[in-house]
């Protein structure tokens, strides 16, 4: 079982030209997002957050059993859904403005245990710097790592959303010697202002940094670096991108037998390799398409 903990949200999403132009309301944030893409991957998969009893947290429950995630590990409240407004540039990227002030998410507690038979759980995006819910993010990630449990961890940057930006990368540095595997694009890395081998001295057995359509590279504690080109696609949008990596690694490495640091450390190049490029492809098939809308096991073939 892969635990993916975080916030769900609502993107409304543009659908023509102009910043409000015919807004479509789409189910999102990065976890839910990349619980979904394993979902839909064929990974046993648990989403750990707390929605909204509203009719959006509603919709997002039941995108997640859609896609045969299980929800019990779900809090719900009162309060309302987060919203993110969504605004596509002409390369298809897109950026976000947010509207988190008392909503659901923001108050996830720390849970007594984790779903039975967990190997993984994965972290990141809002859930990890919105307070009260993101100490709770913490302590649980801390505490899957004390337990000896894999932790991958794609701290996806949004920027407006961090009222001290040194006080969030000294936060980020302490959070290092409980991650197993750290993913993280380009754009995140410059903010952060780090290298991966200084990330990799912290604690993680490996780090893979995204390039857009230029590929991924992993960065490996042995000192080796393994590089795949990105798969080329006509680009709708970039929505939901980088979740569908975090997917398609976390379910190759548990297909793979390796959710452990151990194992993360031992894998052969041209097995990085054949696992970059299975989430290239994933990841190329989201950009094809409207929203974040990642691919089925079926339409990516095997590892």
């Amino acid at each position: 079982m892969i635990v993916v903990a975080g916030e769900a949200l609502i993107d409304l999403v543009p659908q023509g030209r102009g910043a409000l132009a015919g807004l479509r309301p789409a189910l999102g944030g990065g976890p839910f997002n990349t619980a979904v893409a394993l979902g839909r991957l064929g990974s046993p998969t648990a989403f750990a957050s707390r929605t909204s009893h509203d009719a959006f947290g509603e919709a997002l429950l039941d995108g997640l059993r859609q896609a045969g995630v299980d929800v019990s590990a779900v809090q719900r409240g009162p309060e309302p859904t987060t919203l993110a407004v969504a605004t596509i540039d002409s390369g298809g990227s897109a950026a976000y403005s947010f509207y988190v002030e008392g909503t659901a998410d923001r108050l996830f507690t720390t849970p007594a245990a984790l779903p039975e038979g967990t190997r993984a759980v994965s972290f990141g995006t809002c859930s990890l710097a919105l307070e009260p819910g993101a100490s709770a993010y913490e302590a649980l990630m801390r505490s899957a790592a004390g337990q000896g449990l894999f932790t991958a961890l794609d701290p996806n940057i949004r920027a407006g959303l961090i009222p001290d930006a040194d006080a969030y990368r000294e936060r980020f540095r302490g959070w290092l010697p409980s991650v197993t595997l750290l993913k993280l694009s380009e754009e995140d890395a410059e903010w952060l202002g780090g290298t991966p081998r200084e990330w990799l001295a912290a604690g993680p057995s490996a780090v893979v940094v995204t390039r857009g359509g230029d590929g991924l590279t992993v960065f490996t504690a042995d000192g080796a670096e393994h590089r795949v080109p990105g798969e080329k696609v006509d680009v709708v949008d970039t929505i939901g991108a980088g979740d569908t990596v975090n997917a398609a690694l976390l379910h190759g490495l548990s297909t793979l037998d390796a959710l452990s640091a151990r194992a993360l450390a031992g894998l052969h190049p041209d097995t990085w390799r054949r696992l970059l490029g299975f989430a290239a492809r994933a990841a190329a098939i989201t950009c094809s398409r409207a929203g974040a809308e990642p691919p089925y096991a079926a339409e990516l073939g095997e590892l």
